[in-house]
């Protein structure tokens, strides 16, 4: 092929169908049959990116290899790393690593738009959502196909149809697949078929009306993708297929599943590789090919664990697990690689706070415990006494970002009895700041796209538990980060029993520490979840779980341990 195809993919009744999954599933379709692939996910919020965002109102921020260096216009440039959580999902399902260019958002188009006219690049121009923004819209997608030259370029867009914030995407889109032609294009829609379980029937209506305002757009939907609890029985699908204007083949169940990269092969097995390949005038020159039969392979190890353990995750942003869907899926990964599947147990760390007592009960009953990333100062304390029951109960522990710095104050205060430790983002009047802003952001007064962000280089020190896990003195992974641990408070710890594991090429930024006395406790400054692939599971959480496997069957009642 020497011409991308674009295949738009679109979402109606309700946010939160798993457009994402949907997305990257149907890359995955592309990719058994050896096409290349490539996704942008469309965000209508008008946030520059989502790094400002709340996870618990937006769900986990995505932070790429590489960071951009966005100029909407010239002189103005912003830097970006920090994209939205879909981009996850595509790296996962097409093990590739996506660009920051990639995500647009509304913020981002208006904001190249805005700066352009006060430059004077429209001069004469009376600026419209038509035909300027839309326009912008449809460079950036070009841009992508132009950089990365893929057989088949994705578009998701975020929200519902019928948001008014994601009219001029829709627009844009209208325009894109009038000028491109046919056979160039494809849109699918992800809709919400309800199970309304009073009677226990499965309901088209919802699906019926997005597709109307969809048509009502200039927009005819190719393949309706229904998302239910179950698989879509004949009848609806019919019904589907009648009252909307598609194709009976083109109606495409999208169940509940257990494991959800099996939801490829459960498309495959419905046809609609076959269909958007006939659809997109890719004729039948390229069959199923080996990479169908990994992942068919790979199921296999995933629905068939040996065992099961417990890993409790406390945090402040527990309300919504798609705040940690990166962090949920890597120990899905490594507990699939070492036979086991992993159980999330969510615990909020401001019940801690409240309850002593409970927090020892739950954390007793866990097999090992992660200490997540978060900001602020909310929920703190109950995550730095989680970590002070880890050190004392020598229970496995990992801590990612903030984890592992509050892991490190907590280390201070049990062992090393500097009872007042904190770190300044929390308490900036503390006589002890054992963690603090990195001299390089005591600077910056922006906070978007400013932190410590993408992949660096960490060098490991041989002979620790990270470099076990790694096998590799030098080793590349993602950062998004203010603070980090004081290296002259770190250098106290060691003669306590701590361990600077990994630092940066200059020694100076502290990325991972240890306890030498402990079975297994480590906290990492970076975020190896963001690299995990369930073909290839991040080095760190695989080692993690195979510590908690091998402590839950060999040491948990070994006193020494």
């Amino acid at each position: 092929m020497t011409e991308t195809r674009y295949v738009f993919i679109t979402g109606g009744v309700v946010s939160g169908l798993g457009k994402g999954v949907v997305t990257a599933s149907i890359g995955k379709l592309f990719q058994f049959r050896g096409y290349s692939v490539d996704a942008i996910k469309i965000d209508p919020y008008l946030n520059v990116d989502p790094g400002t965002l709340n996870p618990i109102e937006h769900g986990e921020v995505f932070v790429c290899e590489k960071v951009w260096d966005f100029e909407p216009a010239p002189g103005y440039i912003f830097h970006i790393a920090e994209i939205d959580q879909d981009f996850g999902t595509y790296e996962r399902f097409l093990d590739k690593e996506m660009h920051p260019s990639n995500n647009i958002t509304s913020g981002q188009i208006y904001l190249s738009v805005i700066l352009r006219e006060r430059i004077g690049r429209y001069l004469g121009k009376t600026i419209q959502v038509i035909p300027h923004i839309t326009d912008e819209i449809k460079r950036r997608i070009r841009g992508v196909a132009e950089r990365n030259k893929p057989d088949i370029l994705l578009v998701e867009v975020g929200g519902t149809v019928g948001d008014i914030e994601a009219m001029p995407f829709l627009e844009a889109i209208r325009q894109f697949r009038l000028e491109e032609g046919i056979r160039r294009t494809a849109l699918v829609h992800v809709t919400l078929v309800p199970l309304l379980e009073t009677i226990g029937q499965l309901k088209t209506k919802p699906t019926q009306h997005s597709v109307k305002t969809l048509q009502s757009l200039g927009l005819q939907p190719d393949v309706i993708v229904g998302r239910a609890v179950s698989e879509l029985p004949e009848d609806i699908k019919r019904k589907i297929s009648l009252f909307c204007s598609v194709p009976l083949e083109a109606v495409v169940s999208d169940p509940d599943v257990e494991v959800v990269y099996e939801l490829p092969l459960i498309f495959e097995k419905q046809g609609l590789g076959e269909y958007l390949c006939k659809l997109l005038d890719l004729g039948r020159e390229r069959t199923l090919g080996e990479s169908y039969d990994k992942w068919r392979r790979l199921m296999d190890l995933y629905r068939n664990p040996r065992g099961r353990i417990v890993v409790g995750m406390p945090g402040k942003y527990v309300m919504i697990t798609d705040s940690y869907i990166s962090i949920n899926e890597a120990l899905r990964h490594a507990g699939a690689f070492n036979g086991v599947k992993v159980e999330i147990k969510y615990l909020d760390t401001e019940r801690f706070e409240k309850d002593p007592s409970y927090m020892e009960e739950v954390l007793e009953s866990v097999d090992g415990i992660l200490l997540t990333p978060g900001f602020g100062s909310r929920g703190v304390e109950g995550m730095i006494m989680t970590a002070e029951y880890a050190i004392k109960k020598n229970k496995p522990f990992l801590g990612i970002c903030f984890g592992a710095q509050l892991l490190f104050v907590a280390f201070s205060r049990v062992v090393m009895g500097l009872k007042k430790a904190n770190t300044t983002e929390v308490d900036p009047n503390t006589p002890h700041p054992v963690v603090d802003l990195l001299p390089e952001q005591k600077v910056v007064k922006l906070k978007g796209g400013t932190m410590r962000l993408g992949a660096h280089p960490i060098y490991i020190r041989k002979g620790t538990r990270l470099y076990e896990a790694y096998n590799k003195p030098i080793i590349y992974e993602r950062f998004r980060h203010r603070y980090h641990i004081m290296p002259e408070y770190a250098l106290k710890a060691g003669k306590h029993g701590l361990t600077i594991s990994a630092t940066d090429k200059s020694g100076r930024i502290i990325n991972a520490i240890e306890i030498e006395n402990k079975y297994w406790i480590v906290g990492v400054q970076f975020h190896p979840e963001f690299k995990s692939r369930p073909n290839r599971p991040s080095p760190i959480y695989k080692m993690f779980i195979q510590k908690i496997i091998n402590f839950k069957t060999r040491f948990k009642n070994d006193p020494k341990c």
